[in-house]
């Protein structure tokens, strides 16, 4: 296994220890993980991904035999078999190395250690361990290089059968689903688990470009081909380059910019603006929209001709209340994640807690539970989260003022909510229109309803 890879746990009574390591391995490691009191390694190894442990020998200053070094590691190697171990102790006792190694332990370290020796014994170790780089990939369901997509559900299993069968071909691939459904993620992961992986991955919001903007930005421009054009610029499409271009939003451009897009693919050529000299591409497409393309075309706001050029397989990624076996997964996951970042102790959630995340119905999708979670675990004052500590986006759901009166009616909920985030985003209505979940048209066309 490759150290960056790894996720190493460090259990030591001496703070200055556990700082020390973890400043150490910081920068040579996926995640360190530091704990003072050895009760709860059981805790700890079943939440989390743990590759290899630092293991004190001594946990009482008053009686530093070794034996609770021994005792824990035991426990460990009944616990997690595979995980490795190495024991540290500030007295080198021959004795007790040997002991510590008939008991399972892979290697042995004495206080103070020299750094460069620590780093090289941990990578000796994990190279050697058996099936190591499936431990690395546990947490990686379905996904692909460091790209982490959680799932278990029925409907995730079926995604990541498909993901697994289209990520090495150059199929060009539509990504379908409502907002927060981890559509840029699911691109991600599928560049890194194609044969394209070492070649750039270009995104571009191409929602978020305007007629001006659309073909400069894609295509690129030759210098003075505009007026602000002050010298060449490489489009994306060309940055891309023998990888992978991923165009998010595509069912928010405009007819005219669908000609564009279309003439490209056909010929795999861009000409710069300014310029009347074609550049060959070799670029593999994946696409994602929250908005059913289907009925864009059906209203002749989509051509259809472009749709069966950026679908030759689609994937569909369900709203989170249609996998809600994968909640409980998720929250431990960003719990886990957040609580590392902000220097926590490990995280859990009391039963209540975990209900409360099963019974929200996340009309934003993973991306809410990821900021429900984060925000939870900021402002937390103890390592297991209560159901108050679980407060759910009021950009999602009402707040209290807004539904005191029984008869309140949807369409002043719904103005509501789009004054507020046409408010967050100043006046920008493609951005607006993203976050809601809507088409500019749509958008336009309540704007014009509520007369705002």
């Amino acid at each position: 296994m490759i150290l960056k890879k790894a996720t190493v746990l460090i259990v030591d009574d001496d703070p200055d220890v556990l700082t020390a390591v973890k400043l150490l391995l910081k920068t040579e490691t996926h995640e360190i993980i530091t704990e003072k009191n050895p009760e709860n390694l059981n805790w700890l190894l079943q939440r989390n991904q743990v590759d290899l442990v630092l293991l004190d020998m001594n946990f009482n200053s008053a009686i530093n035999t070794g034996n609770e070094g021994i005792y824990w590691l035991r426990k460990i190697k009944e616990w997690k078999p595979n995980v490795c171990v190495i024991m540290i102790t500030a007295y080198g006792d021959i004795d007790l190395a040997v002991r510590s190694l008939k008991e399972g332990a892979n290697d042995f370290v004495v206080k103070p250690w020299h750094n460069e020796k620590l780093i090289d014994t941990i990578k000796d170790l994990l190279d050697k361990k058996e099936g190591g780089s499936k431990s690395a990939k546990a947490s990686v369901k379905g996904g692909a290089g460091q790209t982490s997509i959680l799932g278990d559900s029925e409907i995730m299993e079926d995604i990541f059968h498909k993901v697994n069968k289209i990520a090495p071909t150059d199929a060009n691939i539509l990504i379908l689903g409502e907002n927060g459904t981890g559509k840029d993620l699911m691109a991600k992961a599928i560049h890194e688990r194609s044969l394209r992986a070492d070649k750039p991955f270009v995104k571009v919001d191409v929602g978020a470009l305007t007629d001006s903007l659309f073909e400069s930005e894609l295509f690129g421009h030759k210098k003075g081909a505009y007026t602000d054009a002050r010298e060449d610029r490489m489009g994306r499409f060309e940055e891309a380059e023998g990888g992978t271009l991923f165009l998010d939003e595509i069912g928010n451009i405009s007819l005219q910019q669908q000609a564009k897009l279309l003439t490209v693919l056909q010929n795999r050529q861009v000409t710069r603006l300014g310029t009347n000299k074609p550049v060959d591409i070799d670029i593999r497409l994946i696409c994602a929209t929250n908005v059913p393309l289907q009925e864009l075309a059906n209203e002749n706001k989509f051509r259809k001709d472009l749709i069966y050029r950026i679908n030759t397989v689609e994937i569909n990624m369900p709203p989170l209340r249609k996998r809600a076996e994968d909640i409980v997964l998720l929250a431990r996951h960003f719990a886990k994640l957040y609580s590392s970042k902000y220097l926590k102790p490990a995280i859990d959630f009391e039963p209540a807690a975990l209900q409360k995340l099963r019974s929200y119905n996340y009309p934003g999708n993973v991306r809410e539970l990821q900021y429900t979670i984060e925000r939870a675990v900021i402002m937390a004052d103890e390592s297991i989260l209560k159901p108050d500590d679980l407060i759910f986006s009021i950009l999602e759901t009402p707040g209290e003022s807004m539904i005191d009166d029984d008869n309140i009616q949807l369409s002043t909920l719904e103005k509501n909510a789009i004054l507020r985030v046409i408010e967050k985003h100043n006046g920008n209505i493609t951005r607006a229109a993203k976050e809601l979940g809507l088409t500019r048209t749509a958008l336009y066309r309540r704007l014009s309803k509520y007369d705002i």
